[in-house]
C-alpha cells in the first residue's frame, strides 16, 4: 500500500479551487495539474508499507493528533517552487496557526519512531495544483507571473482529522482513498477566543 497523511478538504473547496484556477489550466502551460479529487494538505509521506503496519500507524496518529486541537486554515495565494520563471511545482499558499507546524511534527517523529524515515526537508505547507512536465523549458511559463498576481482563490477550512491516505497509481494519474482519520482532540490552544470548544 501507497501512504501518505494529510488534511483533507471539503468537496466544495476543492470544486471552487478547481474552478477559480480555470485561466491556469486555459493557458496551455507545459503542466500535469492535479484532479479536483487530489487536493490534500500533505503532512507526511510514508511509501509503500505492508497492510500488517496499519494498527501501529493508527496508533501514533491517534496519539499525535489527540493533542493538537482542530484549527482553521486560509488557503490563498499561488506560487511555485523554485520560483514562477521556471516552476517544478505551481502551488496555493497556506496560512494556518502553530497547531499545524505541531501536528506535521509530532506526525513526523512519530512516524520516525516507527522506523519511517526522516524528511530531509522542514516541512512547507502548501496545495500542490500542478507539476511541471519534464519536457518543460524556463520560457514556456512567461504567462504564469500575470496569473499569479490575479489568482482569485481564497478560503477557509477547519482541519479536525489527520487522515492516512492510500494512493492507487495508474497512467490515468493517481486515486486516492482515506484508509483511516485520527480526529484532533487536543485543548484548545491558551489565548483561544472565548466560547471556542474545539468541537
Amino acid at each position: 500500500m501507497r501512504l501518505f497523511i494529510a488534511v483533507s478538504l471539503p468537496s466544495e473547496v476543492r470544486d471552487r479551487l478547481q474552478r477559480d484556477g480555470g485561466a491556469l489550466r486555459a493557458a496551455s502551460l507545459p503542466v500535469r495539474w492535479v484532479s479536483s479529487e487530489a487536493l490534500h494538505l500533505t503532512l507526511k509521506f510514508l511509501g509503500e508499507v505492508a497492510e500488517t503496519r496499519l494498527a501501529e500507524i493508527e496508533g501514533a496518529m491517534t496519539r499525535v493528533a489527540g493533542e493538537v486541537a482542530p484549527f482553521q486554515l486560509e488557503l490563498r495565494g499561488l506560487g511555485a517552487f523554485p520560483n514562477v520563471r521556471n516552476p517544478r511545482v505551481i502551488w496555493v499558499g497556506v496560512q494556518a496557526p502553530p497547531e499545524l507546524a505541531r501536528l506535521a511534527a509530532g506526525l513526523e517523529e512519530g512516524m520516525a519512531g516507527l522506523g519511517f524515515p526522516r524528511e530531509d526537508r522542514p516541512f512547507s505547507a502548501h496545495l500542490t495544483l500542478g507539476r511541471a512536465e519534464r519536457a518543460a523549458r524556463a520560457g514556456d511559463f512567461r504567462p504564469l507571473a500575470g496569473l499569479v498576481a490575479d489568482f482569485p482563490f481564497r478560503a477557509e477550512v477547519e482541519a479536525r482529522s489527520a487522515d492516512l491516505m492510500r494512493s492507487h497509481l495508474s497512467p490515468r494519474g493517481a486515486r486516492y482513498e482515506r484508509v483511516l482519520a485520527a480526529p484532533l482532540a487536543g485543548p484548545p490552544p491558551r489565548g483561544s477566543l472565548p466560547g471556542y470548544t474545539g468541537q
